[in-house]
């Protein structure tokens, strides 16, 4: 029996014993190990049919080569009708296969290569069975009117709000920044108004620490000037304005 070890693609690893051939192959993903038997009367050319299906290459345009112990080339497989059997095969020689069909070997582990089936929208809004007709006769998600209803007058509602809370703040004022999940922070409002990258009322701010995100510049517009890092945008909610100090960390002290 003759043990083939698959270490990387394409190169099988053997280990000599009698009647057949083992060959273990090694999932790289998992690092995992299946095994199958060969007999070493199979003659060459089924034996590249069967390594056909792990290797990829096409079994008229395969060439197989033995390699030592010590990876010193000594032979290739070249006939198709010989017995495996009648190849000199020590322990630890390796079996190289070469596809010569002009294919690249393992093609195919690339699903970025792979042709893939695309159904234009038309089409698939037309099927029965998928699950967007599943969410239109159930009436869920964004096919739901009455709940999509209600989520824009919620979200039109809180943009109101927002505007309500902008028109209270100004430019100079004063102010601490409050974000759900993040620490308070104080600093100086420094525009008030609406902007390029987002919808809506929005609040730029310069931190009395480098606590933010910009200088003022978001996606090329300059919105207000500041120290880079000291500057960021919060909605109008999330600005109280009033009589905030710059904390004196007395840093100037001996």
């Amino acid at each position: 029996m003759i043990d083939i070890y698959i270490y990387r693609p394409f190169s099988l690893i053997l280990d000599s014993r009698k009647s057949h051939i083992a060959l273990h192959f090694q999932l790289v993903e998992t690092l995992k190990w299946s095994i199958k038997r060969f007999n070493r009367g199979l003659t060459v050319s089924e034996l590249k049919a069967r390594l056909e299906t792990i290797v990829g290459a096409p079994a008229s345009s395969m060439e197989l080569e033995i390699f030592s112990a010590g990876d010193q080339f000594l032979q290739k497989i070249e006939n198709d009708d010989a017995l495996l059997g009648s190849y000199p095969v020590d322990d630890n020689c390796r079996i190289h296969v070469i596809d010569r069909s002009g294919g690249q070997m393992g093609e195919f582990y690339d699903v970025s290569k792979v042709e893939k089936f695309e159904l234009p929208d038309e089409a698939y809004g037309q099927k029965s069975d998928s699950m967007r007709a599943f969410l239109k006769k159930q009436r869920l998600g964004r096919y739901n009117e009455q709940e999509m209803a209600k989520k824009k007058a919620q979200l039109a509602a809180h943009e109101e709000e927002q505007t309500t809370a902008a028109s209270t703040i100004s430019v100079g004022n004063r102010c601490k920044v409050e974000v759900p999940k993040q620490p308070t922070k104080l600093g100086t409002v420094m525009y008030v108004g609406t902007t390029d990258f987002k919808q809506g009322h929005w609040v730029g701010v310069k931190y009395d620490e480098p606590l933010g995100k910009h200088n003022g510049t978001v996606d090329g517009r300059k919105y207000f000037e500041c120290g880079d890092k000291y500057g960021a945008f919060v909605r109008p909610l999330n600005v109280i304005v009033g009589d905030f100090p710059e904390e004196d960390y007395g840093l100037d002290e001996i």
